[in-house]
């Protein structure tokens, strides 16, 4: 992973090095109302991530007993059945809870497929039209509709594939529209800022997930106000819940965040035809900036890693240490609320030191965490409780470090593209995590086993970071 030697023509200068003079790029301070707007986004898309993602819908419902066989989910009639051990990780009950996670796996890995095909290709089309907040927001009202159509997935184990269906295309959505709104940081933050403005982005995402969370634990507090929830019921309308929140905070973005102009010296071509465009600009990547080529690919493997931890965190939780329903919840409040705080804290630390410094400390963080978790599982709960927390406060600092890093090393003229790219690697590498999540839980027979494989993903993303070179920070 080396960079080109001095014999190859000189490359376009990378936002991190000469394009970061202010006689460059301009400076201006960004209108806070548009800055805090444009975080809002990810307030408004939270809930699908840590209500419908991780900690609720599909940990809870629908990779749940809701959907096993009634012969099956009988087996642990008495609420006796701990999957965290290994003689009752045997029984079908539990291998039946290990399907339905690998099935979601499968289901998650097809929709990172569409994603490699989508992503790069109409983040370089909104990047030539101008039309970047407009993909923002259609993306934004599709996944808002997905999240309405969960209410229809009622629980039988017929409805798991529609379930899982509705969920993997939101993710598709989500991605989508998260491509453009990633492309939008530049435009919303200036050289000195754009560390702490991704940092406000995610901090804002996870206090958001925090303040959804409270809420559902309020309502099964006061068990619905008397409303009748059985056949999933509660975990349907949570989803409903979780749409309303998409729309109504997404409307500051919609009203205060401006469009991008179109970009004049990208090819008006058709869609198919934009294929032939996006190789041209990998190669071009690879040939002239081949820093940010690589550090495209070795993040696309730490975020896997970083996308398991909290895509399996909720189901760990529950299947293999036996926390209740209330307490996975509980469990997840906690863990937005360190990570909300660590990422925007991390912010500074990024514009100080560089978000390189921050991706591998928090990388490093993340992989004793999960040893600590799986080598002294017997430890129940407290052991669970004291890994999440650390985990939690290192995950949203290397996901936020990692959008600034990107946008520093980017040719300022490649934006939507390279932020299609690093969605489509980073989801379409979405399959590592799950295929090494189900492998060793099958290959060792216990559902913990899965941490092993989700450390593996983050050491070799760590290993192929510190390998890639990439222009020294220079702080504003």
């Amino acid at each position: 992973m080396s960079e080109p030697d001095a014999s190859q023509p000189p490359a376009e200068p990378l936002l991190n090095t000469a394009a970061l003079r202010t006689d460059e790029v301009d400076a201006t301070p960004v209108p806070r109302k548009q800055v805090v707007s444009w975080a809002f986004w990810d307030w408004a898309t939270q809930p699908f991530n840590s209500v419908i993602l991780t900690f609720v819908f599909v940990s809870l419902y629908l990779v749940s007993d809701s959907f096993l066989p009634a012969g099956v989910a009988a087996q642990n009639a008495d609420g006796t059945i701990e999957c965290s051990n290994a003689v009752d990780a045997a029984t079908g009950y539990c291998r039946g809870l290990a399907d339905l996670a690998s099935w979601y796996g499968w289901v998650a890995f097809a929709a990172g497929i569409l994603i490699l095909l989508l992503a790069p290709v109409l983040g370089q089309r909104a990047d030539a039209q101008g039309n970047k907040k407009k993909w923002v927001i259609g993306g934004t009202v599709v996944l808002a509709l997905l999240q309405f159509g969960l209410f229809f997935v009622y629980a039988e184990p017929a409805f798991f594939w529609v379930g899982a269906a509705i969920v993997a295309l939101g993710s598709v959505a989500s991605e989508i529209a998260g491509v453009n709104y990633n492309a939008m940081l530049v435009q919303v933050s200036t050289p000195k800022t754009i560390g702490r403005v991704s940092g406000l982005g995610w901090g804002l995402g996870y206090i958001g997930g925090i303040l959804a969370l409270v809420i559902v634990v309020l309502l099964n507090q006061f068990e619905w106000f008397g409303l009748d929830v059985s056949g999933g019921l509660a975990y349907r309308l949570i989803a409903v819940g979780a749409a309303v929140w998409t729309i109504v905070f997404a409307l500051p973005f919609v009203l205060n965040v401006p469009e991008a102009a179109a970009r004049l010296d990208r090819p008006k071509v058709g869609f198919f035809e934009s294929y032939v465009v996006l190789v041209g600009d990998i190669v071009s990547l690879y040939r002239n900036h081949r820093s940010t080529f690589w550090f495209l690919i070795s993040s696309a493997v730490y975020r896997d890693g970083l996308a398991g931890v909290f895509a399996f965190g909720g189901v760990l939780a529950a299947a293999a240490f036996g926390f209740t329903p209330n307490e996975v919840i509980i469990f997840g409040i906690a863990l937005n609320l360190v990570a909300g705080i660590s990422t925007i804290a991390a912010g500074r630390l990024d514009d100080r030191f560089g978000a390189r410094a921050v991706i591998i400390a928090a990388l490093s963080i993340l992989i004793v965490s999960a040893l600590f978790v799986f080598f002294f599982h017997e430890g129940g709960k407290t052991v669970f409780w004291i890994g999440g927390i650390v985990l939690s406060a290192a995950v949203g600092p290397a996901q936020a470090s990692s959008r600034s890093l990107l946008a520093r090393v980017t040719p300022h003229t490649m934006q939507g593209e390279v932020f299609g790219l690093y969605a489509t690697t980073g989801r379409a590498m979405s399959f590592l995590s799950p295929l090494l999540w189900a492998l060793f839980i099958g290959w060792f027979g216990a559902t913990y086993f899965g941490i092993l494989g989700i450390t593996i993903i983050l050491a070799i993303g760590l290993g192929l970071l510190l390998v890639v070179k990439l222009p020294k920070h220079q702080r504003i």
